[in-house]
């Protein structure tokens, strides 16, 4: 027992230096929201609406929030979940929506269809619709010059990160659905499967793709991201847990090298001893990190 007493923190020790070893590298970035004003939530238009076309093989639903709808040209911002491409819900991207639309964002919380009812590139349709949707909506929010951020995790920011680069491509995953309208001005990405290529199999993989690997290698590479960038990627922030077992560290390792090696703009935050759910929950530092990256890119008008 006394033994095993000694080798306990040892192994916890060996776990911090592994972690910091990779934190040393984050984005540190600690200070408070850009918005030193949050929008007062009494002054909020909130909705709930479908948002997909008539006739789409299933309603899909936005929850809408307008944080001030008397003011002209507040940035927009679309939220997609995550949950593996075939569970969760929008609910879980609420408490991020208010948080957004408290810094002046007008945040649109979408559903998508899941897996293995509807595989791939289904669900990459749907958000490219939900784009449609949102600049369909300009003239309502007073938004016609505002800028646009994609926010996804996990899944969710698989959706919105290979969207934002097959935009205006011209391949078979920009048509018909896609377009010049799907590309955000930035993409904020977490726990982000850049490159499906690295699973051979497992049930999420193949439900989401239809099989393993081995039988759809062409499947895998062309729903992964990292497959998909160029120089016309939009500027992207990452964020991943260090700890991160289920999407490993390298997928955000690789995916940050090839954003640059494409000369996008890019930040990579890790957020150190944590996992991929608790990079999720405490994520609070990577937002203000984020926050710091999209006033960069003159989000805020």
């Amino acid at each position: 027992m006394k033994r095993l007493s000694l080798i306990l923190p040892g192994v916890f020790l060996l776990m911090l230096s592994a972690c910091h070893s990779i934190y040393e590298h984050s984005v540190m970035n600690n200070q408070d929201s850009l918005r030193s004003e949050p929008f007062n939530e009494k002054d909020w238009r909130t909705t709930q609406t479908v948002y997909s076309p008539e006739g789409w093989p299933q309603a899909l639903e936005a929850q809408i929030i307008h944080p001030a709808p008397e003011l002209q040209g507040l940035p927009i911002m679309l939220l997609v979940h995550g949950g593996g491409w075939q569970r969760r819900s929008l609910e879980d991207m609420q408490s991020l929506a208010s948080y957004w639309a408290k810094r002046g964002f007008i945040t649109v919380n979408i559903a998508y269809r899941f897996a293995p009812e509807y595989q791939f590139p289904a669900q990459l349709h749907d958000i490219q619709q939900a784009m449609h949707w949102i600049h369909a909506q300009r003239s309502v929010w007073n938004a016609e010059q505002s800028p646009v951020v994609a926010l996804g995790f996990s899944s969710g920011a698989h959706l919105v990160s290979l969207m934002a680069s097959v935009a205006n491509q011209g391949s078979s995953l920009d048509v018909p659905y896609g377009g010049p309208l799907t590309r955000p001005d930035v993409v904020i990405a977490g726990g982000t499967p850049s490159d499906l290529q690295k699973w051979d199999s497992g049930r999420l993989i193949e439900d989401f793709l239809g099989g393993i690997r081995k039988d759809l290698p062409d499947v895998y590479q062309l729903a992964s991201p990292i497959e998909h960038v160029h120089q016309g990627t939009p500027p992207t922030f990452l964020f991943h847990g260090c700890l991160d077992r289920l999407v490993s560290t390298d997928h955000a390792v690789d995916y940050h090298q090839a954003l640059l090696a494409h000369h996008i703009d890019t930040e990579l935050y890790w957020l150190g001893l944590r996992g991929h759910m608790t990079s999720f929950i405490f994520r609070g530092s990577a937002m203000r990190a984020a926050d710091a990256f999209m006033a960069k890119h003159s989000i805020y008008q």
